[in-house]
């Protein structure tokens, strides 16, 4: 991973983190594991409305509150800007951090395009303020397991990868909480979202591919907004198909699918000359569990469960979903990273190569054509 300039500090109190945007991600996930993580003090919440922050932050025990993000970011009591807007918003908001010399955590996709995510990049780096990136889901116990297992030669040589990840709510028929993942140019449809967070997790496992052919699908091409009844047109993808290889020639293939009515989450399979490996969710986002593992060596083995080992639980004990249990190990490898120096976290150069791995995907959806890769 490429690293940040930002020299190693040593935090004399908790981590003051400041919230811009208070929807049902910050509550669900965001806030639980801040709070969780004694490193970490949530002291601060923006939205666009001075009554709505004050309010939240009285029920969340929040010190200050703000009607605009430009005070939050500015604010002494702010280390951390975390930014849980709507893509579209992310960049003026990211900015603005950065500006004022804070260290800056934003949900992905880090803007909805290549270019502005390059300049949000370069911006961080010349500043030496530390991004992060929420790409939490290679940080799971499972996902780190299952790299160690790889790299341990569980399977031996890996030969095929195969990939499912599917989810409900990117259907035909969505709440207005959600319209912005209709419009294709916000960059929130589902191969943009679930594609690059679980692409994410298995190259960070297993490498990048070095080229393949891909199929991105438009099949609700209307999208009703359940609570008015409102259609809107919609050109934004609920499928992706990828075919290809990676170094090696290990056979790749991933579908990530918007929309499914039964039966989605996450089915991934990794075959090798010794052996297999399983990774299993009944659930894509909001999922409860962390991700289930079987593994088989030999030939015609029964599959079996591989419990995580304790050591790769880096939380205290509680009661939340694993979804918010995957951002607390993101925060707590930021936590780590500023005390060690390391680099572990993901940041935005993580989302700047993602963000041009999609756009190849876009662009051999179009052409038809076989693309190399180069992250």
């Amino acid at each position: 991973m490429k690293n940040q300039t930002k020299k190693t500090t040593s935090h004399q109190h908790p981590i003051r983190v400041g919230i811009v945007g208070v929807g049902n991600w910050a509550t669900y996930a965001h806030i639980p594991a801040l709070k969780l993580l004694p490193e970490y003090e949530i002291t601060a919440v923006a939205t666009r409305h001075q009554d709505t922050a004050e309010a939240y932050a009285r029920e969340h025990g929040i010190p200050h509150a703000f009607g605009n993000f430009e005070e939050l970011v500015r604010h002494s009591e702010v280390d951390l800007v975390v930014v849980l807007t709507i893509a579209p918003q992310h960049e003026k908001i990211v900015r603005a951090a950065i500006s004022a010399g804070k260290d800056v955590f934003c949900e992905w996709p880090l803007t909805p395009s290549t270019q502005q995510s390059l300049e949000l990049l370069r911006l961080a780096e010349e500043s030496g303020v530390r991004h992060l990136m929420g790409l939490q889901r290679r940080l799971s116990p499972s996902f780190r397991y299952l790299r160690d297992l790889l790299v341990d030669g569980y399977v031996g040589t890996i030969r095929s990868i195969r990939m499912s990840v599917s989810e409900p709510d990117y259907y035909v028929l969505r709440s207005k909480a959600v319209a912005f993942t209709i419009p294709s140019e916000n960059f929130t449809h589902v191969a943009a979202t679930f594609g690059g967070h679980f692409m994410d997790a298995l190259f960070t496992a297993v490498g990048h591919p070095k080229e393949f052919s891909s199929l991105l699908i438009n099949q609700f091409k209307q999208v009703t907004l359940v609570e008015t009844g409102e259609t809107v047109e919609t050109d934004a993808p609920n499928e992706l198909l990828l075919h290809g290889q990676l170094d090696e020639e290990i056979a790749l293939s991933i579908q990530i699918e918007g929309g499914k009515r039964n039966g989605y989450g996450l089915e991934l399979s990794i075959t090798g000359t010794n052996g297999d490996l399983q990774v299993l969710n009944s659930a894509a986002f909001h999922n409860e569990e962390d991700n289930r593992i079987l593994g088989a060596q030999g030939s015609g083995q029964p599959m079996k469960d591989l419990p995580i080992p304790d050591r790769y639980n880096w939380l205290p004990p509680s009661n939340l979903p694993s979804s918010a249990l995957e951002m607390a190990n993101l925060y707590a490898s930021h936590s780590k990273d500023i005390q060690d120096g390391g680099h572990q976290t993901p940041n935005f150069s993580d989302a700047v190569r993602l963000h041009r791995l999609l756009d190849r995907i876009s662009e051999a959806s179009s052409s038809g054509q076989r693309p190399s890769w180069q992250p």
